[in-house]
C-alpha cells in the first residue's frame, strides 16, 4: 500500500491524542464530604482563608491551610471524577476537544492566533494535560527564594499521590536511545529531577491508565474545616477601604450555576486572607474586574479603581512547542510524555505516539481538531464553519495505516518573548484577551531551530530506525507536518527548507503559559499583592518563565509550599502577639 504524505499527520494526531481505546475499568471516587454544589452555599459565610480557583495550586494550598483554620475552595467548574475523558489515559485530549460550555476544557484564541485552552475542573490543568511530572531545577529555586529543604519536602507530599514511574516501551525507548546516540547525554535515567542529559520523567497516570489530579491532594485536608464549592464564579473580590491605609480585602462575591450571588467574607482576624489561585488567565483578569490593574484600561470598562497597578495582565508568555510526526511501518504504543532531552542550548526534547484506533471511532481529531485550530494562526474572521468542515472532510476517508506512528517535538525553555492580558468584558465567564508575541525574541526562534535540528537527528539515528519509512526523506516529514489540513494557517512553500519558517508556521501551545502577576511586578517575594492588603496570587501566574520540562509538578508544590509557609507565618505572629501581651 503506498503512503502518501498528505493521508498522515492530521489522523494520527487524532490517534495519539483522541484514542478510542476500551477504558479502564471504574476509577476509585474519593468521598469528599465537604465538596457541594455551590447552589447549597448559603447566601453569605464566614471563613479564615478563601482560596479563588481549585486548580493545580488551589487543591494543595486549600488543603495545606485547613489543617488550622477554616478554608473555602471556591472552583468555576465540576469535579473530575466519574468523567472518563479526564481520568482515562486512552482517552486523552477528547476533554480538549470539547467545545461545549460545559467541558472541563474552555478554549480561548490568543491574539497571536494560536486556539488554546483553559482549564474549568477541580484540579485544574492537571485535569487536561499530557501528564508528564517533573520538577524544576535547583537553580530555579534558588532563584525563586524559595527554602531548598521545604521545596523538596513538599514535592515529596504531592508525590506521595500524584506522581508514577512509567512503563517505557518501544516508541519512548527509541527516542531515549535515540537521543542518546546523537549526543544528548548522560543517560540519567528514571528521574523526577531537572537534569542536563537524557531522562525518564514521572506521570501522573498509574500503571492502570487512570489520571491522579491535584484534586486528589485534597485527601490531605481536614475535612471539617474545608468546604469546596463547584460551579462557583466568582465575580469580584472586595475590599476595605480606609482613608491613609491600603485597601484591603474582605470578601468575594460568586455566582453559582443558577445565576444566584452569595457572599463569602474572611473572619476578622488581621492574619486572614483572600488567595487567587485561578491561573495565568484568571487571576490577572479577576485582579482587573476587581479594580486592581492599569487605571486607564479599568475605566474604559466602567470598572471602580482599587489600585492603579500597571503591572497587572503584562509578563504574558507561552512556550512555543513545534512537532515532526513520523510515520512508523510497525504498530506503536500509546504513549503521552515520558522521556525527554534537556539540552544545553535551552530545548527540550519529547516525544507521543499511538497505535490505529480509527475503526469505531469518533471523527473529531482530538486537540488538533480543525474544530478547534490547535495551529491555527489565521485570521478569527476567516475561522469559518466552512473551513473547519471542509478540513474535516479531508480526512474523513483516510487509509488505516496512516494513524500509525507518532511525535517527536521541541519546546523551547523561558521563553524571553513575551505579551500581555487585557479585559475583553467584565463577564468572568468570558475570556480575556490575550497575546503571547511567539518567537518576538529572535533567541527564542533559534532555540526552536536547534531544537527541530536535534529532532530531525533522532529521527535519523540507527536506534529510531525500525519506526521509520525509509523512503521518506526528511524534508518530505517537514512537508507533510506543514502542510497537513490540522491547521488554517497560510502555507509557506519553503516551510521544509527553512526551519525559522517552520517553526512559525507550524506553532503550537503546549499549555505551559504563564504571568500576568509576576512576582516583584504584581506580588511579592511572600506573593502578597502590592499595594493592597490580605491579598496573595499563588499560581502560575507569578512565574516570570516556566519552571523545568513541565511546570504542572512545580506549581501543585507552590501550592503546599506557600500553605506551610502561610501557616508557619500566622503561628510566629500569634506567638509575637502573645509574648507582647
Amino acid at each position: 500500500m503506498a503512503l502518501c504524505c498528505s493521508t498522515f499527520f492530521f489522523p494520527a494526531l487524532f490517534s495519539i491524542l483522541f484514542s478510542a481505546a476500551a477504558l479502564c475499568a471504574s476509577q476509585k471516587v474519593p468521598n469528599y464530604t465537604f465538596m457541594r454544589n455551590a447552589t447549597a452555599a448559603p447566601d453569605i459565610s464566614y471563613y479564615d482563608y478563601i482560596v479563588i480557583g481549585g486548580g493545580t495550586a488551589g487543591c494543595p494550598l486549600a488543603a495545606t491551610l485547613s489543617q488550622n483554620y477554616s478554608v473555602l475552595l471556591l472552583e468555576r467548574g465540576g469535579s473530575p471524577y466519574g468523567n472518563p475523558n479526564i481520568t482515562n489515559l486512552a482517552a486523552f485530549g477528547a476533554a480538549l476537544s470539547d467545545t461545549s460550555p460545559t467541558s472541563p476544557a474552555q478554549r480561548f484564541i490568543s491574539e497571536d492566533g494560536v486556539i488554546n485552552s483553559r482549564a474549568r475542573v477541580l484540579g485544574g490543568g492537571s485535569c487536561l494535560n499530557a501528564g508528564f511530572y517533573t520538577r524544576a531545577s535547583p537553580q530555579y529555586a534558588r532563584e525563586a527564594g524559595w527554602d531548598g529543604g521545604a521545596v523538596n519536602e513538599s514535592y515529596e507530599w504531592v508525590e506521595k499521590v500524584v506522581a508514577f514511574e512509567p512503563e517505557v516501551k518501544q516508541w519512548q525507548s527509541a527516542v531515549r536511545e535515540g537521543l542518546l546516540e546523537i549526543g544528548v547525554v548522560p543517560n540519567n535515567g528514571f528521574t523526577y529531577d531537572h537534569i542536563g542529559g537524557t531522562k525518564v520523567g514521572g506521570t501522573i497516570f498509574d500503571h492502570q491508565g487512570f489520571r491522579h489530579t491535584a484534586a486528589d491532594l485534597l485527601q490531605y485536608a481536614n475535612p471539617s474545616a474545608i468546604t469546596v464549592l463547584l460551579h462557583a464564579t466568582v465575580h469580584r473580590i472586595l475590599f476595605r477601604v480606609k482613608d491613609g491605609s491600603k485597601p484591603m480585602a474582605h470578601g468575594v462575591v460568586f455566582r453559582d450555576s443558577l445565576g444566584r450571588k452569595h457572599k463569602a467574607y474572611l473572619n476578622r482576624h488581621p492574619k486572614s486572607e483572600i488567595i487567587l489561585s485561578a491561573g495565568a488567565l484568571g487571576s490577572p483578569q479577576l485582579l482587573m474586574l476587581s479594580g486592581v490593574g492599569p487605571r486607564q484600561h479599568l475605566r474604559a470598562h466602567n470598572i471602580s479603581v482599587t489600585f492603579d497597578q500597571p503591572l497587572v495582565g503584562q509578563g504574558m508568555s507561552d512556550n512555543p512547542m513545534n512537532a515532526i510526526f513520523v510515520p512508523s511501518p510497525q504498530p506503536v504504543e500509546i504513549s503521552l510524555i515520558e522521556v525527554v532531552g534537556i539540552t544545553s542550548f535551552g530545548s527540550y526534547i519529547e516525544a507521543a505516539s499511538g497505535e490505529n484506533f480509527a475503526g469505531g471511532s469518533p471523527r473529531d481529531y482530538g486537540m488538533f481538531s480543525p474544530k478547534i485550530g490547535q495551529l491555527s494562526r489565521v485570521p478569527p474572521k476567516e475561522r469559518t464553519p466552512e473551513a473547519i468542515a471542509k478540513a474535516t472532510e479531508a480526512m474523513q476517508g483516510l487509509e488505516q495505516a496512516a494513524f500509525r506512528g507518532g511525535f517527536i517535538l521541541e519546546k523551547i525553555m523561558g521563553p524571553i518573548s513575551s505579551g500581555h492580558l487585557e479585559l475583553r468584558t467584565r463577564d468572568p465567564n468570558e475570556n480575556p484577551s490575550v497575546t503571547f508575541n511567539y518567537f518576538q525574541d529572535p533567541v527564542d526562534l533559534e532555540r526552536c531551530v536547534q531544537g527541530l535540528s536535534t529532532v530531525e537527528k533522532i529521527i535519523e539515528s540507527k536506534a529510531f530506525a525500525p519506526f521509520r519509512y525509509p523512503n521518506m526523506p526528511l524534508a518530505m516529514l517537514l512537508n507533510m507536518t506543514a502542510n497537513s489540513p490540522v491547521n488554517l494557517l497560510p502555507k509557506h512553500s519553503n516551510s521544509s527548507l527553512s526551519l525559522q519558517q517552520f517553526c512559525r508556521d507550524t506553532v503550537m501551545t503546549i499549555w505551559h503559559y504563564h504571568g500576568g502577576c509576576q512576582v516583584g511586578k504584581v506580588v511579592d517575594r511572600d506573593y502578597k499583592v502590592l499595594g493592597v492588603d490580605a491579598l496573595r496570587v499563588i499560581d502560575g501566574s507569578t512565574f516570570n518563565y516556566s519552571p523545568g520540562t513541565n511546570p504542572q509538578a512545580t506549581v501543585m508544590m507552590l501550592g503546599r509550599y506557600m500553605g506551610l509557609q502561610i501557616l508557619t507565618q500566622r503561628l510566629r505572629a500569634t506567638a509575637a502577639d502573645q509574648t507582647q501581651q
